[in-house]
């Protein structure tokens, strides 16, 4: 006797009951049989193509969905599958028309919206990403990994106000997935919440078993606090791992960035070059370049360097025109804000008299970027009457208070009132308040380089406050500025062009003079190289300045920044070391790439007397 014939309609039948107990091989096999009987069988084709799917392979299930589409075209949910198998193979762009159709056919879910804003994510397209994942999060805000790639939205789009408000009151589930645990806690990090990444790194506790991407996660975040013996032991116990190789790049890269420190430049030179492979859109190349670039700097292959330079710089510049779209759209910063200027008559109406004492004011550290403001925050910060925090924007936030009362800066900021001053002043220490907490008798450090442009603000509102200003020599200014990889878009464009960053470095420092003559501020220059040469001599000069008392932890820089583990400025790993001379002149390797900025620095180079 034959075997009685099997149709198609009981052999998906057994198939989703095999799914349903978790049988995979058992219910792909049945759909497999079903569809030799009928190949155009859709429930069949649904179950495979969602198998294949939940095990990522999106090559298999784009014609499993392409085919359901054509067979119910009004079915929102195959269009959806669709667009995430597309995602699966890295093409977004027919992901995304798949998705479009989907919508148009009334697809609203949080699993539409969420793999939707994983295109967007694939893309390099954050703020997209971010719109529909706040959508999918509305719908289910207890879900840990739509709230992870939310967060991950609002931080690259820098909106960090954000990201910060989502993670605010979050509690993970107790099924947290490590990798959203480490990869939120690196975010809080690197947004200056460092009690709150503690705290999350907690949660994470990534051990060597633990899963390889959130391991990679941890091993980066303590280099990035400069915690290198726990990165070090946690990325050998990764790189032991067979599972470890399919991080690919990013394992290389990380690995290269400790070797990096460990100052192998050979070997991570060639880890570097290894993780470029990976990185083959022109657009994205540049997160490895810069880095290349560290080490072909300390082997002194300075040709090598500045081809490098020259590629990382144009590569950043395709990253920004294609995911910061209003930032190419402005163009290379002409940094306006200098082209306005204090009317004198104004500036003779101001009245002082209830303005807070030097003792009552923050001290303020100014420069043009990349001048050694790191190193004078920490050696302030280690006195004990002083407390710093991470750069913050809130200088610029007083300034945007300002224009809230309707007026014109910074012609006519003398028409601010008493009150409104003091409405002012309170906001900018409300503001201070959530970063830190003075002691009794401390005095707040805000340092934040750019403030050089809203010199107006801060004499308006703290008229006594000392200023610190960091001149270094403009020649390493610019080539460090051109050197270095600035999340910022807007400022990155201005450093990804050389001629461009010279004319916005004068810029700057005819506005700052300008408005000294005008403004009259107490400010104490601090040069770089004069520091870094007689550091005991000018420390004592710029205590003297604060007019505090002489401590001698001001002299132990290093000690300061190993305490404070986390210190947001790319500045983060040479601050760790002793007080040295290395950084002086080291654009003397490169003046032939300097000499285009040569007439445009020339009068700072006079006024503050450097060589070429």
């Amino acid at each position: 006797m034959s075997a009685p014939a099997v149709d198609s309609a009981a052999l998906v039948q057994s198939a989703y009951k095999a799914f349903e107990s978790g049988q995979m091989g058992v219910a792909e096999a049945d759909c497999r049989r079903a569809l030799a009987i009928d190949p155009n069988h859709t429930g069949a084709l649904a179950l495979a193509g969602f198998i294949e799917l939940s095990q990522s392979r999106c090559g298999e299930a784009v014609p499993v969905f392409d085919l359901l589409c054509r067979l119910e075209p009004a079915e929102a949910t195959h269009w959806m599958n669709l667009g995430t198998a597309y995602r699966g193979v890295g093409n977004a762009d027919d992901s995304l028309k798949a998705y479009s159709r989907a919508a148009e056919l009334g697809e609203r879910s949080a699993t539409f919206y969420y793999n939707l804003g994983l295109t967007h994510l694939a893309r390099g397209d954050f703020e997209a990403g971010r719109v529909v994942l706040d959508d999918a999060l509305k719908l289910v805000p207890d879900d840990d990994e739509v709230r992870y790639q939310y967060v991950r939205c609002c931080y690259e789009c820098m909106r960090y106000e954000l990201a910060l408000a989502a993670l605010e009151h979050w509690t993970p589930s107790a099924g947290a997935h490590p990798e959203v645990l480490a990869g939120s806690a690196q975010m809080l990090l690197n947004m200056g919440e460092y009690a709150r990444a503690e705290s999350m790194l907690q949660l994470a506790a990534c051990g060597g078993d633990g899963e390889p991407g959130a391991m990679l996660i941890m091993v980066q975040i303590f280099e990035r606090t400069n915690r290198l013996e726990q990165a070090e032991r946690l990325l050998a116990q990764l790189a032991s791992r067979p599972d470890a190789a399919l991080l690919g790049a990013e394992l290389q890269w990380v690995s290269a960035k400790i070797a990096q420190r460990q100052s192998k430049h050979e070997l991570a030179i060639e880890l570097y070059r290894q993780a470029l492979v990976d990185y083959g859109k022109p657009h994205e190349r540049h997160f490895i370049q810069f880095k290349l670039v560290e080490s072909l700097h300390a082997l002194g292959r300075h040709d090598e360097t500045m081809a490098t330079l020259i590629q990382a710089n144009r590569s950043q510049t395709l990253y920004i025109r294609r995911n910061r779209p209003m930032a190419a759209v402005r163009g290379v910063p002409q940094l306006d804000v200098a082209n306005y200027h204090c009317d004198p008559t104004d500036v003779a109406s101001w009245d002082h008299s209830r303005a807070p004492a030097a003792a009552d004011s923050p001290v303020f550290v100014v420069a043009f970027p990349r001048s050694g403001t790191t190193l004078l925050e920490l050696t302030l910060d280690a006195h004990p009457l002083l407390r710093s925090m991470d750069e913050q924007p809130f200088v610029q936030n007083a300034l945007e208070d300002i224009l809230k009362h309707g007026i014109v800066y910074p012609e006519q900021i003398g028409q601010l009132d008493d009150r409104q001053l003091d409405a002012l002043r309170e906001r900018y220490w409300e503001r201070t308040r959530g970063k830190v907490q003075l002691e009794p008798g401390q005095r707040l450090v805000d340092k934040n380089p750019l403030n050089i442009l809203r010199l107006p603000v801060m004499r308006r509102l703290f008229p006594n406050a000392p200023i610190l200003l960091a001149i270094r020599h403009p020649y390493d200014v610019i080539l460090s500025c051109y050197m270095q990889h600035f999340r910022a878009p807007d400022f990155a464009l201005l450093c990804a062009d050389m001629p461009a960053l010279a004319h916005g470095y004068r810029r700057t420092f005819d506005f700052w003079y300008a408005h000294v003559d005008m403004l009259a501020p107490r400010v104490h220059e601090v040069r770089y190289e004069s520091l870094v040469a007689d550091f005991p001599a000018e420390v004592r000069r710029i205590t003297e300045f604060l007019e505090l008392p002489w401590d001698a932890a001001m002299l132990r820089p290093a000690e300061r920044a190993h305490a404070k583990r986390f210190i947001s400025t790319p500045s983060y790993a040479q601050v760790t070391q002793p007080v040295n001379q290395r950084s002086v002149g080291r654009w003397q390797a490169y003046r032939q790439y300097l000499e285009p900025a040569y007439p445009i620095v020339e009068p700072y180079l006079r006024r503050w007397g450097y060589q070429v």
